[in-house]
């Protein structure tokens, strides 16, 4: 009965090194590539600064669903549609078929305002 329960331990303790070995340990090259990653998200993101214009906003970000007006609108990461921020524009003045202003949005829409970046789930329409 002694040797059972000493085999079983040392059975047991066997186990839990294998699985111990198997898990990702901190530091490891894994976390490191991750770390590099999101480093890489942060600088792009703050590439986009107020003063900038809807066009300008395209080359790092693209619209995510939902409802959104032309001067509001939340956007998702191109390389990660998890990664997100929320945009405020003051639209552009366009010559041409003021009638029609309001409503569009133009590529020349200025960013006023952009939140800092956030992880949430996309949204499809």
């Amino acid at each position: 009965m002694r040797r059972l329960g000493w085999l079983t331990m040392l059975l047991l303790g066997l186990v839990f090194l294998d699985l111990h070995a198997q898990e990702p340990q901190p530091g490891s090259q894994i976390d490191a590539e991750h770390r590099r990653w999101i480093e890489h998200v942060m600088r792009s993101v703050s590439t986009v600064k107020p003063g900038m214009t809807r066009k300008d906003l395209s080359r790092v970000f693209e619209e995510d669903g939902g409802l959104s007006t032309r001067t509001q609108k939340r956007y998702v990461y191109k390389r990660c549609p998890y990664i997100k921020v929320d945009i405020e524009f003051s639209p552009a003045e366009e010559s041409g078929d003021s009638s029609r202003e309001g409503y569009y949005e133009s590529p020349n829409d200025k960013i006023i305002k952009i939140s800092r970046p956030y992880l949430d789930y996309p949204v499809y329409d």
